[in-house]
């Protein structure tokens, strides 16, 4: 029975991030749900079907297989059995992505496909949903956050470092608006499973939550 690690919480907690650094260390698959959603686009965009027109798409999006696979520590995503991983930042799939990601449909097939790769190998996904709605069987389940300011400060040094200026208070206050339209949003909204394990990383580096999670999932399996 494969061993499954879901993390979610809100915008700037750094969940890929301790997610990714999990999966290295324990030899799972880090799931990329945005590279899935991506991998479908490319596939609608294959069939000729138009961004706008919603039934088409939920039609069509029924008849993809989406996988994840590593080959030499690299994420490979293939697409009914053909791997597109070099297609995925194509700007047309971007656009497809952004139309086709809000069909409920499209969400319902990607979720079934999440689920059957997660019942096959070990895997750590991060999300807003993935231990209440994606994966609600995980033996791990983590809600990951930090304070709104934070994590404010922790986007406004990514955006130094790439030497992109930024409004350290216009960040907060974007993280603050995204929190409630993520947590108040009628479809799976954020929120903490009832058997989830609150981290805090307000006060932690990196490798103290992955330790910690780590440790927590170690636990789980006694």
């Amino acid at each position: 029975m494969s061993e499954n690690i879901a993390i979610d919480g809100p915008a700037g907690a750094g969940k890929s991030t301790i997610a990714k650094r999990i999966a290295r260390q324990l030899g799972f698959i880090y799931v990329d749900t945005g590279a899935m959603y991506r991998a479908m686009a490319l596939y609608l965009l294959e069939q000729g079907i138009d961004p706008a027109d919603h039934q088409k798409i939920e039609e069509c999006c029924e008849t993809a297989d989406i996988s994840i696979t590593y080959q030499n520590g690299e994420q490979q995503v293939l697409l009914n059995g053909e791997n597109v991983t070099s297609r995925l930042r194509e700007e047309a799939v971007g656009n497809m992505a952004s139309a086709s990601s809000a069909n409920p449909k499209v969400r319902e097939k990607l979720i079934e496909l999440q689920r059957i790769l997660a019942a096959k190998v070990n895997v750590v996904m991060d999300g807003r949903d993935i231990g209440t709605q994606v994966l609600p069987d995980a033996r791990t389940k983590i809600y990951l956050t930090a304070s709104a300011e934070i994590r404010a400060n922790r986007r406004y040094d990514q955006l130094q470092k790439k030497g992109i200026e930024g409004s350290l208070k216009e960040i907060e206050a974007d993280i603050n608006e995204r929190d409630y339209r993520d947590m108040s949003r009628d479809i799976s909204p954020l929120k903490q499973a009832d058997d989830a394990v609150l981290v805090d990383s307000s006060d932690m580096t990196i490798d103290e939550v992955v330790n910690k999670i780590i440790k927590i999932h170690g636990e789980n399996k006694r």
